[in-house]
């Protein structure tokens, strides 16, 4: 992606800190950014998937919505294609309003000891590995986050090119909004794409890291069960909407220095104007969440010890009438102040090590921590 100029990068900048809300993004395979702003007045907050139904902007939801953490939607009052008119957008906006500090100060999280991370990790390992080892759930996803600092000349829009440079193949993402914060990420997962008739997502499972440019392909009996559980839950939910639904995989498919297993679904819909309840249904899918999915995430929420945020949710740009491309915000960071709060989790199976697991955690933060 070229670099944009350096009217665009203050702009961009200042918009992280202010009281506006807008989204940056870049779809796989292109090197188009396309710009979301909302000129004024406060994002629209919605309380669960299922009320996006008839909605059209850019979504960010959390993975367990709460007053602190709600679910909003960026109203398009502009939207710009190519840096050209993404520039001249925001010329015109910075003309016309005053750009300033947001009175919302984000609160700066405490820096992560590694050793303390460690531990915390190995705790709520074995509070998950416990009921899958007496078959109480098929399958847990644990995560964490960890917060470092980055420096005081940081800047988000050269995060956001770095990433789109760096990982063709994922859906990047810059998003603010006083009610969120800002956000960043580098996500490969589907949730739900599409327009008219034509929709597809994805079932994204199983981790393995690149051996230099080649892409393992021999998988674990524990990777491919894991995705298999993934797969059969999507399938099963778009057979409740969609018809006409053909698969391809399950495949080996890259996210940056990283390889998973990959199934597509495409499916056929009459009506669009009901995208929230599919929504509701594959929102936490079993790929962020696990199985059964209520008893699971319930789980999740009681025993995972922090609080996921807007990491596992989804965002991306909803239109019924066009276009729709949303994803599951993975590979992402929180941007506070001095300090930069990444997260990333992974599928527990009752033969999953705490080791495997945590340093699988480890390689896909290191997605973040290379645009830092």
């Amino acid at each position: 992606m070229n670099i944009p100029g350096t009217t665009i990068h203050k702009l961009i900048d200042q918009l992280t800190q202010s009281s506006f809300s807008f989204a940056l993004y870049r779809l796989p395979w292109t090197d188009e950014p396309i710009l979301v702003l909302q000129e004024e007045g406060e994002t629209e907050i919605v309380e669960n998937p299922a009320d996006l139904n008839g909605k059209r902007g850019f979504v960010l939801t959390p993975f367990h919505p709460t007053q602190e953490r709600p679910a909003v939607i960026i109203h398009p009052d502009k939207v710009a294609h190519e840096w050209n008119n993404i520039s001249q957008v925001l010329e015109d906006f910075a003309s016309s309003k005053k750009i300033t500090p947001s009175e919302v100060t984000a609160v700066e999280a405490a820096v992560t000891d590694d050793e303390e991370a460690k531990i915390r990790y190995e705790q709520a390992f074995s509070r998950f590995i416990a009921p899958l080892k007496n078959k109480t759930f098929r399958k847990l996803v644990l995560s964490r986050n960890y917060t470092q600092t980055i420096k005081p000349d940081f800047s988000p829009l050269s995060a956001f090119i770095r990433a789109c440079n760096s990982y063709p193949r994922m859906m990047i993402s810059l998003c603010h909004t006083p009610l969120t914060g800002t956000w960043i990420g580098s996500t490969p997962e589907i949730i739900l794409s599409g327009h008219e008739t034509e929709w597809h997502t994805v079932a994204l499972a199983g981790t393995m890291p690149m051996q230099g440019e080649t892409m393992p392909t021999e998988w674990s009996e524990k990777n491919q069960e894991e995705q298999a559980f993934v797969s059969e839950y999507i399938r099963q939910t778009v057979k409740r909407f969609g018809s006409k639904l053909k698969e391809k995989g399950p495949y080996t498919a890259r996210a940056g220095q990283l390889v998973h297993l990959k199934t597509d679904f495409h499916f056929q819909l009459k009506d669009t104007s009901h995208l929230g309840d599919i929504l509701k249904e594959l929102h936490p899918t079993p790929a962020v969440c696990g199985l059964p999915k209520e008893e699971t995430y319930t789980f999740i929420l009681e025993n995972e010890g922090y609080d996921r945020s807007y990491y596992a949710g989804i965002i991306g740009w909803l239109d019924p009438q066009g276009d729709t491309t949303l994803y599951v915000n993975l590979r992402c960071m929180n941007i506070a102040g001095q300090t930069a709060t990444l997260y990333a989790g992974g599928g527990i199976l009752p033969s999953s090590t705490v080791e495997t697991e945590w340093e699988e955690t480890q390689q896909k933060m290191n997605t973040m921590r290379n645009i830092l």
